[in-house]
């Protein structure tokens, strides 16, 4: 029997224990899903505190929230509350910890599996090979699982690649418009709005990691140019320490009347109230960050600065676009829709390492040499549009 010809679940749960930005890539999947079995209930099994990407989806009837490091007595409560509840899960991540919850909620499974993305080198091989046997009891619990591919397969097009299963031709899946659906926009909090002028340019300069980080100077060279040509301009951050810090920093380095012309919102406004700020600009300009994915998904004109990272795999899905990939691997500048991707030089550009030293706290060269004057021109290009 093939898994298309199982009978339509009548409840589903989708499994995307990670980031915020994990959770937000799983909406075309579930908008896909919702089209396959229109009279399904869906749930949502996340991470506390990062399934704001989800408010207002219209698909979604209950969302559950479950620690990162839960303790016995969560793990025990999560049980009783998920056990063989579902008619299938849809485990969108690859770690152990989401195909367990997977097994315990669910009669059938699909699934993604992990692995070494580049398997040369002897050493990579060997990391192959364990993942292989490590991904073995995935298989067998599954109808059908899905190879993650960190270079030539977008993440999106991976998730919707779990219910290829369930369609006779399973390029189906991409004939057709995609989008990413942004979570329902609340008001922007009165301190922030209160400063807004418009125009404004969003900026967006804080990763999680030091290595896809851009060079302060260079957020000073962009941010006194947009000044310059009648914008105001609003920094956005998360609450994190970090990109508190890195907003203090760039702003120390502006001039007085380029500083009078720009609102620090640190760390001020929830995912929501920054889908509606995002909403109102004129362009976004971000880092390789969830938040460069959600100014896409609200269809502001977005320009994402991409270093050690493949935009084949996680560049900002342009809605609307049509097919299963977006990007090329390697492209200085590349617009597709909404979305502009910039790269800096080099050869080894996307490596998928964590910086040049391959460590989180890690400096990128090819950041480094990604100069202003590329940005400066990609947002006069999504300006005059």
């Amino acid at each position: 029997m093939t898994a298309f010809s199982i009978l339509k679940p009548k409840k589903v749960l989708f499994v995307a224990t990670r980031q915020i930005g994990d959770v937000l890539v799983t909406t075309p999947l579930i908008s896909k899903a919702r089209e396959l079995w229109p009279d399904a209930e869906f749930h949502f099994l996340g991470y506390r505190g990062k399934l704001d990407m989800l408010k207002g989806n219209p698909d979604i009837a209950q969302t559950i929230e479950t620690s990162d490091r839960p303790r016995l007595g969560e793990y025990l409560s999560l049980f009783f509350r998920l056990f063989q509840r579902y008619d299938l899960a849809v485990v969108t991540q690859p770690s152990d910890r989401a195909y367990i919850y997977g097994l315990v909620a669910a009669h059938q499974r699909v699934g993604v599996l992990g692995g070494h993305p580049q398997g040369l080198s002897q050493q990579d091989k060997a990391k192959s090979s364990k993942s292989d046997k490590q991904n073995a009891w995935k298989k067998a619990i599954c109808l059908h699982t899905v190879d993650v591919d960190y270079f030539a397969q977008h993440v999106i097009t991976e998730k919707l690649r779990l219910l290829g299963a369930f369609y006779r031709n399973p390029q189906d899946l991409f004939s057709r418009p995609i989008s990413v659906t942004a979570p329902a926009g609340d008001p922007i909090t009165p301190i922030v709005a209160s400063q807004l002028l418009s125009p404004y340019i969003v900026i967006h300069p804080g990763p999680l990691t030091a290595y896809k980080r851009w060079p302060l100077s260079y957020w000073q060279t962009l941010l006194t140019w947009i000044v310059q040509q009648g914008y105001q301009v609003v920094l956005s951050a998360s609450p994190a320490k970090q990109d508190l810090q890195l907003n203090h920093d760039i702003l120390s380095l502006l001039d007085e009347e380029t500083r009078k012309n720009v609102i620090d919102t640190a760390g001020l406004l929830t995912i929501p109230q920054a889908g509606t700020l995002i909403r109102g600009a004129v362009a976004y300009v971000g880092v390789d960050t969830s938040i460069t994915h959600l100014a896409a998904a609200c269809n502001t004109p977005t320009i994402a600065l991409f270093g050690p990272t493949p935009p084949t795999n996680f560049g900002p899905w342009p809605n609307g676009f049509i097919g299963d990939q977006p990007y090329q691997l390697r492209a200085r500048t590349q617009t597709v829709g909404n979305v502009t991707i910039l790269q800096g030089p080099g050869e080894c550009v996307p490596c998928r390492k964590a910086g040049c030293e391959d460590r989180a706290s890690s400096k990128s060269e090819c950041l480094d040499q990604l100069e202003p004057i590329q940005v400066i021109e990609a947002l006069q290009s999504a300006t005059n549009k």
